[in-house]
C-alpha cells in the first residue's frame, strides 16, 4: 500500500487523543474501509494492525492511571509486533500512527494506548502467532462532542498539547539553510503524539537527512520511548512526501533510533 501522504499530513494537526465514545457502531462501509487498511498498511513484515469490534471494554477495563478510563468505544485496533525484532517498537509506532491518521482523516477518534490496557485479553481477542505480543492498542469510534470534565482533566487542559521548541529538539545544520521540505518535516514531527507527552524525540540534521534519536533512557509507565519515536518518523515521511521529497529509513544502535535520507 502506498502511503496517502497528502490526507495524513493534512491529518495530523486533527488528531487528538479521545477517551469518551458514544457506543454508535461504525456503518459498514467505513468498518471495512479500516479492516483493509489494517490489513493493507503493512510497511514491516514484523509489525501488523488487527481491527476489532469484540470486547474493547473489556480490554480497556481497570485502572488507566493518568490516562482516564475508555469508554464506549465500538472498535478497537491492536498494534501487534514480533518480539524477536530489535526495531519492533519503532516499527509499530510508525505502522499504528499511519492507521491512526487514516482513522482521523475519515472523522474517526483515537487514542494511543501503550501501558494501561489488558495485553492478554487483547491478544485472546485479536490473536497473536509466536513471539508476538500487542505493544499498543487504540479505541475507534465517534467521541461524545464535547470534551467531558473527566477527559479534560486528564489532558491538563490542554496542557498535553503544548510542544516543545524546535530550538529545543534540533541540532546539526543551521535552521537558516533548511529546506522547505525538511522543516515541514520537523514541525510535523513535533505533534506527533507520545506517552504522557514526553516528547522523548531529538534530531540531528544534515543537508539530505533527519537522524531520530531518544532523549533519555528511563523507562516511563513501561511504555517504550522508541514507540514514540517510531510515531515521530511517520509524521517526518508524510510530510517529506507531500513536498515531493522521497527518502529511506535506516534503524541506528541506541540511542539513535533511525535516519530519514533522501
Amino acid at each position: 500500500m502506498e502511503i496517502p501522504f497528502s490526507k495524513w499530513h493534512a491529518a495530523i494537526p486533527h488528531r487528538r487523543s479521545r477517551r469518551n465514545y458514544d457506543s454508535t457502531d461504525l456503518e459498514p462501509d467505513l468498518l471495512s474501509h479500516m479492516q483493509n487498511i489494517c490489513r493493507d498498511f503493512r510497511p514491516f513484515p514484523q509489525a501488523r494492525a488487527k481491527l476489532t469490534t469484540q470486547s474493547p471494554d473489556e480490554i480497556f477495563k481497570g485502572i488507566i492511571g493518568h490516562y482516564g478510563k475508555i469508554k464506549g468505544a465500538p472498535a478497537l485496533i491492536a498494534f501487534i509486533g514480533k518480539m524477536d525484532d530489535p526495531y519492533i517498537q519503532e516499527k509499530v509506532g510508525y505502522l499504528g500512527e499511519g492507521i491512526i491518521l487514516e482513522a482521523t482523516a475519515k472523522d474517526l477518534a483515537t487514542c494511543w494506548v501503550g501501558g494501561f490496557f489488558r495485553p492478554k485479553v487483547a491478544a485472546s481477542v485479536v490473536g497473536t502467532g509466536e513471539n508476538e505480543r500487542v505493544l499498543a492498542v487504540t479505541p475507534v469510534g465517534y467521541a461524545i462532542e464535547d470534551f467531558s470534565l473527566e477527559e479534560r482533566i486528564m489532558t491538563g487542559f490542554g496542557r498535553t498539547h503544548r510542544r516543545k521548541r524546535l530550538a529545543e529538539l534540533v541540532t546539526g545544520l543551521d535552521q537558516a539553510e533548511w529546506p522547505q521540505w525538511m522543516k515541514s518535516a520537523l514541525e510535523a514531527a513535533t505533534l506527533a503524539p507520545s506517552a504522557i507527552n514526553r516528547q522523548p524525540w531529538r534530531f540531528y540534521v544534515e543537508p539530505d537527512s533527519i537522524t531520530v534519536s531518544v532523549y533519555g533512557s528511563r523507562l516511563e509507565f513501561g511504555i517504550s520511548k522508541r514507540l514514540d519515536c517510531g510515531i515521530a518518523m511517520l509524521h517526518i515521511e508524510v510530510a517529506a512526501l507531500d513536498y515531493g521529497v522521497q527518502g529511506k529509513w535506516e534503524f541506528l544502535e541506541t540511542p539513535s533510533v533511525a535516519r530519514f535520507k533522501i
